[in-house]
């Protein structure tokens, strides 16, 4: 048993819908750089809506869940609801102020408004949306741990 238990694991699960338009294509940007960012990890919705029991437990497992839809059609939102999977973190960019086109060539200042909406929308949520190794962790075995500093 040379594995330290409450070595830190990732706490919340980001699930980004990824569509054909700007807005989709924000919202896996801003997945993308939060989870290098360490805010929380990118998990694969395309698994969740091809009902892949794993990716199915994960996201009902996991104590934090942001799931970021481009626009109000809720494509991501609708692939949780057919896996049976509860919604809590939800986010909808155009929402934001931010108009769907089909322009891929994504403006910094709007990923960077998304990815502070999700931060947001975590610490309004009373979620813990803090980088890896910081403050309260679950744990591997199951356990809550404050990690060593």
């Amino acid at each position: 048993m040379g594995k330290d238990c409450c070595q830190p694991t990732v706490t919340t699960m980001i699930l980004a819908c990824s569509g054909g338009s700007n807005v989709g294509q924000l919202s896996n940007q801003a997945a993308i750089e939060l989870t290098q960012e360490g805010f929380g990890k990118l998990s694969c919705l395309a698994g969740v809506g091809a009902h892949l029991s794993g990716f199915i437990q994960s996201a009902k497992d996991i104590p934090g869940l942001v799931v970021i839809d481009g626009c109000e059609v809720g494509c991501a939102k609708g692939v949780l609801e057919q896996a049976e999977v509860p919604l809590r973190g939800y986010l909808v960019i155009t929402a934001l102020g931010i108009e769907k086109n089909k322009d891929l060539n994504l403006k910094r200042e709007e990923i960077d408004r998304v990815k502070e909406a999700v931060r947001r929308l975590q610490a309004d949520a009373g979620e813990q949306g803090q980088p890896e190794g910081k403050g309260t962790v679950t744990c591997g075995c199951r356990q809550t741990c404050v990690p060593k500093k």
